[in-house]
């Protein structure tokens, strides 16, 4: 393809000389004279670490610890994650572009298919939007779509507890480009929005007196994204719609928000046993301490078949997911593998951020200590078979648990609708206090098997997208609430478990829905991509797996944005080991 013509890489590339004219401007006034006298020494030190940092031959790469934490605009003070002062220093943002350059070059799983472009041409946010693959799968989506940031605080609060700006909504963006359709999904327990009386199924029709619905334009989508997807402190104005047709007008105003990430746990009785059901929302570390809690209830119980609905689920912890696809299958997975990283080419061998051998994962039979006590053993359903509820919005971590399943055999039966398709993860990177997610690794099953870029689809899907696994499309069902047995998902599935059949496409479709569009148009809201996301942990540099010299050679933070687990590797045997499952700031997100 002509890099010039790319829709996306246009817009960036146009932007290289609005950065170049100020270099211009400041060569000409360092030729004059100009900006006084100076330290000469200091001066003639700041100019050879310029000459360092601003030197680009194509194809060469120097080593990104001699860019790491020089920044822009570095930060003071201490870090909250440890206690320990920031490590930034003085730098340009030319230095944080060359440390993505180089880093990317060693990480990234599609390194070779990255245009290798002038870092001293670009802002840092849109040099980062190149360091990136934009070749295509066979349906043409975008094989490279989880490429993000997020500030570095904002992520540390949100993956190790939860807790997010916001008024405890999910919106659900049925179709995201006029005439749109939001709808709450989920209100969380006990928050501002539950309180206001905002209920799921209520339609945003307004945002701050403009029509949700119908609204076009950039400033438009703008304010709505930033309304839906608020940072804490900000207000804003509402309209919703009810299901019975009359309207709530509220005002919001966003604050910390902690995520209820298991929800709706119980048993249902059938003539053919008893099954559970249990809404699965996040793959935080809170999520831990919940999922052993439903699982061991639902044991009790005695549960014949299991209901999980990640519907929303847009990934996390990769860890938080083995535990799951554990206490699910039991004795089936004892001593089978979960998932296998397969990094570039560059690393065929060895883990590039812990440096320990490429071994397969386990199952894991006990907790990590994420929000559970580190050792608890968890239990397990023993079950041959698990229905799956799923979306768009069902991704990478939600979809390592449906390929670890399949992968030993047990049968996944999914009811809903296509899933994201990210087999992808990575590892957070911080630097300069962003925190950078960039594809690092794919996760292949116990049969080797983690091609699924177009997500999985139910088998009787009109146009099958994705890997066929059996079930039926059955659209979200708004009217209901999440695991009442009259919404339409967890009914199918009910009623595939009593006769292998699914219900008409008429009673389960929904005319106003459009599947959210792999590659957005202009006018369209967009979820953050940190929604979304397969992270792996990092194990403590203090530890005897990895040395700090060593985690600084692979161009990681490992001690940073940490949630202090401490338990055994999640990729080697060493069973004495205290890891701290660290986040350095690389979203999602897989």
């Amino acid at each position: 393809m002509d890099r010039s013509q790319h829709p996306v890489l246009r817009y960036v590339l146009n932007l290289r000389w609005r950065r170049r004219w100020p270099l211009i401007v400041a060569v000409a006034l360092m030729g004059c004279g100009g900006g006084g006298g100076g330290n000469a020494i200091s001066d003639r030190q700041n100019n050879i670490a310029a000459a360092i940092s601003d030197r680009f031959q194509a194809g060469v790469f120097e080593d990104a610890t001699q860019f790491k934490d020089r920044c822009r605009a570095p930060r003071s003070g201490y870090d909250p994650a440890t206690g320990s002062p920031f490590p930034d220093r003085q730098g340009t943002s030319t230095d944080e572009n060359n440390w993505l350059r180089s880093w990317s070059n060693d990480l990234y799983l599609w390194y070779d298919e990255i245009e290798d472009v002038d870092p001293n041409d670009f802002e840092t946010a849109d040099y980062f939007s190149l360091m990136r693959s934009f070749a295509l799968t066979p349906s043409g989506n975008f094989k490279d779509q989880f490429h993000f940031t997020v500030d570095s605080e904002v992520w540390r609060q949100q993956s190790q507890g939860g807790v997010a700006g916001g008024y405890g909504i999910t919106f659900s963006l049925v179709s995201p480009s006029p005439p749109r359709r939001i709808v709450v999904a989920i209100v969380e327990p006990s928050s501002q929005a539950h309180n206001l009386g905002i209920r799921r199924g209520d339609e945003v029709i307004e945002v701050n007196g403009f029509d949700a619905v119908s609204a076009s334009g950039g400033d438009t989508v703008t304010d709505l994204n930033d309304a839906l997807f608020p940072i804490e402190g900000a207000s804003h104005d509402f309209v919703f719609e009810r299901t019975d047709g009359s309207e709530l007008e509220v005002s919001m105003t966003a604050s910390l928000v902690t995520s209820t990430p298991v929800q709706n746990v119980q048993v249902i009785d059938t003539d053919a046993g008893p099954v559970g059901y249990v809404s699965f929302h996040r793959h935080i570390a809170t999520a831990e301490a919940l999922l052993i809690d439903a699982m061991t209830s639902l044991r009790d119980d005695d549960i014949s078949d299991l209901v999980l609905d990640m519907r929303y689920n847009g990934g996390g912890f990769l860890d938080i997911a083995n535990q799951t696809a554990a206490m699910i299958a039991g004795a089936r997975a004892e001593g089978q593998t979960f998932d296998a990283m397969r990094f570039n080419k560059k690393h065929n061998d060895f883990n590039p951020l812990t440096g320990l051998p490429l071994r397969p994962t386990p199952f894991h039979f006990s907790a990590a200590g994420f929000s559970a006590t580190a050792g608890t053993p968890l239990p397990r359903l023993n079950l041959d078979r698990v229905y799956i509820l799923s979306s768009a919005r069902t991704c990478s971590a939600s979809e390592a648990v449906i390929n670890g399943l399949m992968g030993i055999g047990v049968e996944v039966i999914l009811i809903g609708e296509t899933t994201c398709g990210k087999p992808y993860g990575f590892y957070a990177f911080d630097n300069c206090g962003t925190s950078y997610f960039t594809i690092q690794f794919r996760g292949e099953n116990a049969m080797g098997f983690g091609d699924y870029p177009d997500g999985f689809s139910p088998a009787n899907t009109p146009q099958v997208e994705g890997v066929p696994l059996p079930g039926c499309v059955v659209a979200d069902d708004f009217s209901q609430p999440l695991g009442d047995i009259n919404e339409r998902q967890l009914a199918a599935a009910l009623q595939y478990r009593d006769n292998n059949t699914c219900p008409s496409m008429a009673s389960t479709s929904d005319d106003r829905r459009e599947r959210i569009p792999r590659q957005r148009r202009n006018d369209a809201v967009a979820e953050p991509f940190w929604m979304n996301s397969r992270i792996e942990i990092a194990p403590d540099p203090g530890s005897t797996a990895i040395s700090i010299s060593k985690c600084r050679s692979m161009n990681s933070v490992c001690a940073r944005i940490t949630s202090s687990v401490t338990g055994r590797s999640a990729k080697t045997s060493l069973s004495s080991s205290s890891f701290r499952r660290s986040i350095t700031a690389t979203q999602s997100p897989q």
